[in-house]
């Protein structure tokens, strides 16, 4: 009885976690082309961009210690009402005739407040829900319905801003929204959660003690700093390829909107092969394997993009970098829920947002420079070689091999 319990209350809560992502996916999808559209400019794409992940950084270290100290299913929903909110102001102003990509920007800006408030919070539910033996299948359900979006999205933005005012797929993303915090409140459930031993043992520290805590214990920890001190160069280098690959695509094979198209198709259905890989085959007992082999399999697509003359095995590749990320994010992920201590993972995770966000402008610095000198192809071939160096060292390291509890 109590299998079956967990299993409704996985599927719902998966059911309101796809539920939100799709509305994201697709105002997401129409926000960028809106701008793309409407200014054609570098400038203001690049400002867009950093309206929507410098808050999410900004507030991510907040959003552990608030997961750690407050309900996560509250701050799932709330956050969720956040983004919700200022997706109904964009309805609201274009509406009324006062849409502008100012406007959006600062919806983006809000958005991304909200989104970075839930993703430690999500990161640190799961296993509130999920018995640990199941937690790699059902983050690889979740990452494989994230792969789907990204396939249905794009296809389904399309279509509804060719028939009706950009509000309208503004106001789905509102619908899904209050839809997927209503069915989580109302019917997922889920196992007490443990609070901070700090807090039992005398009141709450102030945030930034918290804080401190955590970056503490993850030091302390007898391979999570280890994994965070792999992951930084490996989150920088790996950037390009999401930055930089449709401009790669355009100066190796041509301008034309159907590769840069044919090849994010492929990248996404590589995405939903890996997830399901990951859902049928489980990795391997030592989910530091399965992370080696991620990262492996990336580098040396990475290497390739540099190389390849010819757009079709260039795509065989992209489908490679798509299988390659469920290998390394879903047992990286399951990892990190496994071994923390569940009154920390919430601060955990949020310093795994924060390293994942703030590798992208940290690449955009260095490689977007680097490629105007040394060219694109080249660059790719040095970052890949790069990532393959350090997949290398991480495989052989045999500390982390011993560290990780599935051993």
């Amino acid at each position: 009885m109590q299998e079956n319990f967990s299993k409704r209350n996985i599927v719902l809560y998966l059911a309101s976690q796809i539920i939100s992502l799709f509305g994201s996916s697709l105002a997401q999808c129409v926000v960028f082309w809106y701008i793309t559209l409407e200014t054609g400019s570098a400038t203001m794409m690049t400002v867009a961009m950093v309206a929507g992940f410098l808050p999410t950084f900004l507030v991510s270290p907040f959003a552990g210690v608030w997961a750690d100290r407050y309900d996560r299913k509250r701050i799932i929903m709330l956050s969720d009402g956040i983004v919700a909110l200022a997706t109904l102001a964009l309805v609201i102003a274009f509406r009324l005739g006062y849409g502008s990509v100012w406007v959006i920007i600062g919806a983006m800006a809000v958005r991304g407040l909200g989104q970075g408030v839930q993703q430690p919070a999500v990161g640190a539910f799961l296993p509130q829900l999920v018995p640990p033996k199941h937690l790699m299948r059902v983050n690889a359900i979740n990452s494989s319905a994230q792969s789907a979006m990204m396939l249905v999205s794009p296809a389904l933005g399309g279509l509804l801003i060719s028939i009706f005012p950009i509000e309208i797929t503004f106001a789905v993303d509102v619908v899904t929204a209050a839809l997927a915090i209503f069915v989580l409140g109302f019917f997922v459930k889920s196992e007490k959660q443990v609070r901070s031993r700090d807090e039992e043992d005398g009141g709450k520290p102030a945030y930034l003690a918290e804080l401190k805590l955590g970056f503490g214990y993850i030091a302390k920890h007898r391979f999570v700093g280890r994994i965070f001190l792999y992951m930084v160069p490996l989150v920088v280098l790996i950037a390009p390829v999401g930055i930089l690959f449709s401009l790669i695509i355009t100066q190796k094979f041509g301008a034309d909107a159907w590769r840069l198209a044919v090849n994010d198709g492929l990248f996404a259905v590589g995405m939903i092969c890996g997830s399901v890989l990951m859902m049928t085959w489980g990795g391997f007992k030592n989910r530091i394997k399965t992370v080696a082999l991620g990262c492996a399999a990336m580098s040396v697509a990475t290497i390739a993009y540099g190389i390849v003359p010819n757009f079709w095995i260039f795509l065989g590749f992209s489908v490679l970098v798509g299988v390659s990320m469920p290998l390394f994010n879903t047992p990286m992920t399951v990892i990190l829920q496994e071994n923390v201590d569940n009154e920390y993972l919430g601060r955990v995770m949020s310093i795994s947002t924060m390293i994942n966000t703030l590798g992208m402008p940290i690449s955009l610095l260095i490689f977007g420079p680097l490629a105007d000198v040394i060219g694109l192809s080249l660059e790719f071939i040095i970052t890949g070689a790069a990532m393959l160096v350090i997949t290398l060292i991480f495989a052989l390291d045999r500390k982390m091999r011993e560290a990780d509890n599935k051993t």
